[in-house]
Order: structure tokens, then C-alpha cells, then sequence
């Protein structure tokens, strides 16, 4: 399906079925939920409790990690469908090709332990590859987990907007179907969903984007820390913020417009450029065109 780069298509599929009656409600990987744009007439009703978040590494049988490190990924392919971890990995490993692999968690796997390559529209083909980061969650849920190599820490490589969480979207108007799924929702997953997607909503992001953004909670406190990096990984901005539980949106809108104030115009002489063309920003209902092109006010390789 054409998605522009954006991912969302099967979404925007589901939800047309939602809407049109054929379907009481849907799941989805809240990842996959365009963050900057709403769908009149539907709501979130539910989320389901956290999965473990974290992104990880797993290797072709021969290859290690220590070799990876050691030549910071020179004459290495790794694989991950996601802009922002491509730009994570290129900050760890500078040297690493990336490359990318369609297919499910599995199938990715499978294309990795028999030397597959990709083949791709123009007739070429990337690859094979001797690793992929896939997240936690999706391994899991195909009973891969004893693949994972290695897991990425919040540091090295923070996880996407959404990611662990499951959403249940139904009509907002359908009453009795909000009235059962609000027996299953889990209030922390939702305020985390809700903070987390605010910063998609200011920055204009969306699943596919060179954004990270992450909430937790303890007691009555939120916590919230969003990024946003070049397609590099050598420049990134960074905003953290701390608040009451119960304004998750507030928190993180907090959060979204200081990495819009961590950035300022620049010359094709600055030291890193972020790439915002379909940058907007919203707030007090009001859109507002931020910029073409903005400097990273914040620069630096991941530790």
C-alpha cells in the first residue's frame, strides 16, 4: 500500500472499516498509529497493559557484537524498517550499512539465517544482512525471543512513540462498545499513549520519523523524554520534563515545543541540519509553519 514514508496504511484501512460499521473495533500496535493526525469520528476506547518496549539486536548465527563494536560496523549490513533506529545504529556504529528487509518479525529472521537478499522495486536487491534490531515486544509475541542478541538501553537507542502499547479504537459514539472497553483499559498504558503521542502531534511525527519519545510513572508523577535525531545519528536534540500523571497531554506538549526551541534556522554551514519540511505545529488549535530546514541546537554521538 502507498504510505508517502509515513506508514499508517493498514490503519488508515482498518479505520475505514471501523467507521463504515464493518468492524465493532480495532487493535493496533500503537506504533503504527500516525501520531500527527487524527481520524474524525473515533477514539482510542482502550490500551492494553505495556509490553516491554525496548528495541534489540539479533545476529546471524556467526556473527558477534564484539566484532560489530570493535569496527564500529564496518563491512557490516544491518537491517531495521525503522528510520529512527537506522539513525541510532549509525550513531553507535558508525561505519554500519544499513539496509532494509520487508516481511514480519519471522520472515526477517529467515531472510537473515539463509543469506536472503532483498530484492527491491528498481530491480536490485540489499543485502544479505548479518543483523536486524527489531523490538522486544514483536519478537516475543512470535516466540522469537531467544534470538535477541542484545538489548538496546533507553540511552542507546529509546523506543518509538507507542511502541509496547496495544490500542483498541472503536466509533466515539458507540457507547456500549466504549462502556466494555473500558473494562479492560489499562490507565497507565493510556496516559503514557496519550503523553507520548503529543510530542508526534507538536513535531508533526509519525511512526516512520527520526523521533523517540518515551513516558513512565510512578505514584502520582509522570515522567517524559523525547528525541529527535538526524538520519546520521550524529546530531540529535533531546527534552525531558517531569509532572503530575493525570496531564500526560500537557506534560509532553511541554516537552515537544523545548525540542522545537532546542532548534533555530541555519545555513548550509551549520554543524548538523534536522530535515522538518512537513514540520507544523499546534497549539491553542491554531497551526502554525515552523520551517523548512533547522539546525539541531544539540549535537553529539550516543555514548
Amino acid at each position: 500500500m502507498p504510505h508517502d514514508g509515513k506508514g499508517g496504511a493498514f490503519v488508515a484501512e482498518i479505520r475505514r472499516a471501523v467507521l463504515a460499521g464493518e468492524l465493532r473495533a480495532a487493535m493496533h500496535s500503537l506504533k503504527e498509529v500516525p501520531g500527527n493526525e487524527d481520524t474524525p469520528g473515533l477514539v482510542i476506547g482502550a490500551t492494553l497493559p505495556r509490553d516491554p518496549p525496548g528495541d534489540v539486536l539479533v545476529l546471524r548465527p556467526g556473527v558477534s557484537l564484539d566484532e560489530i563494536k570493535r569496527s564500529h560496523g564496518n563491512e557490516f549490513k544491518v537491517d531495521s524498517n525503522a528510520v529512527r533506529r537506522a539513525a541510532y545504529a549509525r550513531g553507535l556504529f558508525p561505519d554500519v550499512e544499513m539496509i532494509h528487509f520487508r516481511g514480519a518479525a519471522d520472515t526477517r529472521i529467515r531472510k537473515l539465517d539463509h543469506l536472503e537478499k532483498q530484492r527491491l522495486p528498481d530491480g536490485g536487491a540489499v543485502g544479505p544482512a548479518d543483523a536486524l534490531i527489531m523490538a522486544r515486544s514483536g519478537l516475543e509475541s512470535v516466540g522469537l525471543a531467544d534470538r535477541i542478541a542484545y538489548e538496546f538501553s533507553p540511552q542507546e537507542m529509546q523506543s518509538v512513540v507507542g511502541q509496547g502499547i496495544v490500542a483498541v479504537e472503536c466509533v466515539e459514539r458507540d457507547w456500549s462498545t466504549r462502556r466494555i472497553l473500558a473494562l479492560i483499559d489499562d490507565q497507565t498504558a493510556h496516559r503514557c499513549a496519550n503523553a507520548e503521542r503529543e510530542v508526534h502531534w507538536v513535531l508533526n511525527g509519525h511512526c516512520n520519523s527520526p523521533i523517540s519519545g518515551f513516558s513512565t510513572i510512578a505514584g502520582e508523577r509522570m515522567s517524559s523524554s523525547a528525541t529527535v535525531l538526524d538520519h546520521g545519528g550524529g546530531v540529535f536534540i533531546e527534552a525531558s520534563r517531569s509532572g503530575p500523571a493525570d496531564r500526560p497531554r500537557e506534560l509532553d506538549r511541554a516537552v515537544g515545543l523545548e525540542l522545537l526551541q532546542k532548534a533555530r534556522p541555519t545555513s548550509s554551514s551549520a554543524v548538523g541540519r534536522f530535515d522538518c519540511r512537513e514540520a507544523q505545529l499546534l497549539y491553542a488549535r491554531t497551526r502554525f509553519s515552523i520551517c523548512s530546514t533547522w539546525a539541531i541546537g544539540v549535537s553529539g554521538k550516543i555514548p
